[in-house]
């Protein structure tokens, strides 16, 4: 049966204490408290770090058995090998990561940087890098990506094209695999602010049709300042009629 999963991207903010997490919530705690309110985040900060073996583990570890873990590879990948042949190794380190995540882990991200525009080759040969029992989307910065022959270049291979509205290039609301990955940066692309009840309805309805066609779908919110994010995926978990967690007393 296709899934709905629905989070955000990533959980260490200071200004979700209070907000969002209980005031005195031990900060080792924290992922513990937001697997209880949702039942998927997508790893932002291992795009910036590979992290150890051990931390992978405890994610593992302190969620529930369900969970599942979307992750953003690393910028090493995307933003300075830009995808070249050179990514290999990286690839295997990312692989071996993943594996620790066993049957959590999720989809990969990869967020291409608002300079890199279309190279077909380049992201053919980058495809044939990547291991087939894993799913995989991509984002696109550059609007010169969202031609016919990369849409069918990325179903080809079973590969998402990342729907994003971030500002540098809003992606189309395609779908190019037998799942679907659903990127919101908030109102304008900026990472701030909350969507409005419409948007987050048409979002829905959208979602609605997509599971209908068997597809799982994902879905993280990015507009994390001033806790926007988890507010605007609790509202869309309750427009699909999902089971949310109330927040405990803070």
């Amino acid at each position: 049966m296709a899934r709905i999963l629905i989070g955000t991207s990533g959980w260490h903010y200071p200004s979700w204490r209070g907000p969002f997490f209980p005031d005195r919530l031990p900060l080792k705690r924290q992922l513990d408290y937001y697997a209880s309110q949702f039942p998927t985040t997508e790893l932002n900060g291992v795009f910036y770090r590979t992290p150890t073996e051990q931390a992978v583990k405890a994610w593992h570890d302190t969620t529930n058995d369900n969970f599942v873990f979307a992750w953003k590879a690393s910028r090493f990948i995307t933003h300075w090998k830009r995808l070249s042949q050179d990514s290999a190794n990286s690839l295997d380190l990312l692989d071996q990561r993943l594996r620790l995540l066993g049957h959590k882990v999720g989809p990969v991200l990869f967020q291409l940087p608002p300079n890199f525009a279309v190279d077909t080759d380049r992201l053919a040969a980058f495809l044939k890098l990547l291991k087939r029992r894993r799913r995989y989307a991509f984002e696109f910065r550059h609007a010169s990506w969202y031609e016919p022959r990369i849409l069918k270049l990325l179903g080809t291979r079973n590969i998402a094209l990342c729907i994003s509205d971030h500002h540098d290039a809003p992606a189309p609301w395609k779908r190019t695999a037998d799942f679907v990955y659903v990127r919101g940066h908030g109102p304008g692309g900026r990472y701030r602010g909350h969507y409005r009840q419409a948007q987050l309805a048409d979002w829905a309805k959208r979602i609605r049709g997509w599971k209908r066609q068997g597809c799982d779908v994902y879905v993280y919110f990015d507009n994390d300042q001033k806790s926007a994010a988890p507010v605007d995926a609790r509202k869309l978990c309750q427009l699909l009629g999902s089971t949310v967690p109330q927040p405990t007393e803070r």
